[in-house]
């Protein structure tokens, strides 16, 4: 989904985890990195987030995956290996290949930090005939780094990075990271991405701060899992949930503020925090692109754009490796 700033994908080692949550609360402004929000109840939280009204992002991509998977794969093909970054309940690739008749095994490599996420996409795909399914639990760039060096096979590779995935980074990092894919595949492969586009403020916040509370409890449930796994001593209720769109740097920051003051003490990561009523933790940010600036990325990072489809604000785009 979306990341701080800062963030890069990994899994939660516990040694990383209170190491990054001791520097992160040490930063003026307070924050935390947004991949931990990742937990089996977060990544659930999520999959509910997706299903609301107000966030429009998941329906948006798999209408333009429904509605030209036979385009894409047409572009592809001869495929040889798939390669999803974060396949969430895998139905966003299952919806690509659905009507996909391939002549022969397509080795499927699905790369998520999530068990649970990986278990519940292996389910969603297994029923393609072709797919051959390799789950790896790894954060993206492990997986990727991986894949180029242990897993890949000859012939042509599709990676696909779906869900706005890449505006979890800011910009900087985001070439670096689209930089990263380009160098664990050959030229003549592609890449399926799909990002968000710049919308109306209000749309926008109510993409992030859903009057269901459902985004609340998604970002509030960072603290309890710091609580669960650090033992820190987080008061929850004492925090809410604030969603702000960031036009300079067109971005939705996702923030944690303290109601009171308080001491907070997360034992593991040896830190004693002492907060102010109002004070922010900042936990992710969700960066919004226009077209343009998705071109100028790619070509920076080696891809040349092959082909395009929006609808409502999205663009799903596909890449080829120059």
């Amino acid at each position: 989904m979306r990341h701080s700033a800062a963030s890069e994908t990994k899994p939660a080692d516990p040694r990383h985890f209170a190491k990054d949550v001791g520097y992160y609360l040490s930063l003026t402004p307070r924050q935390l990195p947004s991949y931990y929000l990742y937990d089996d109840l977060g990544s659930a939280l999520f999959e509910a987030i997706c299903q609301l009204p107000w966030y429009p992002i998941t329906r948006a991509e798999l209408a333009l995956l429904e509605a030209h998977r036979g385009e894409i794969l047409a572009h592809v093909e001869p495929l040889t290996s798939l390669v999803e970054l974060g396949p969430g309940s895998g139905l966003k690739l299952a919806t690509l290949v659905a009507a996909a008749r391939f002549r022969h095994s397509v080795t499927t490599h699905l790369i998520d930090v999530s068990e649970k996420a990986l278990d519940a996409a292996t389910r969603a795909l297994e029923v393609h005939p072709r797919l051959r399914l390799v789950p790896h639990r790894a954060g993206y760039e492990e997986g990727l780094a991986a894949f180029a060096t242990e897993w890949r096979a000859p012939g042509r590779t599709v990676v696909l990075c779906l869900g706005s995935n890449l505006g979890n980074f800011d910009r900087p990092y985001a070439e670096t990271f689209l930089r990263h894919i380009r160098a664990c595949v050959a030229p003549g492969d592609f890449l399926l991405i799909g990002l968000d586009l710049v919308k109306p403020e209000a749309e926008l916040l109510l993409a992030y701060d859903d009057p269901l509370g459902v985004t609340a409890a998604f970002n509030r449930n960072l603290l309890v899992r710091i609580n669960r796994e650090l033992d820190a001593d987080f008061d929850v209720s004492a925090f809410s949930h604030r969603a702000v769109w960031n036009a300079a740097a067109s971005r939705v920051e996702m923030h944690l503020v303290s109601a009171r003051p308080q001491t907070v003490r997360v034992r593991k990561a040896n830190v004693t925090l002492s907060m102010g009523a109002g004070e922010t933790i900042w936990t992710e940010s969700s960066y919004k692109y226009r077209l343009d600036e998705v071109d100028t990325l790619l070509r920076a990072a080696g891809f040349a754009v092959a082909d395009r489809w929006t609808h409502a604000n999205f663009a799903l785009t596909l890449a080829k490796g120059v």
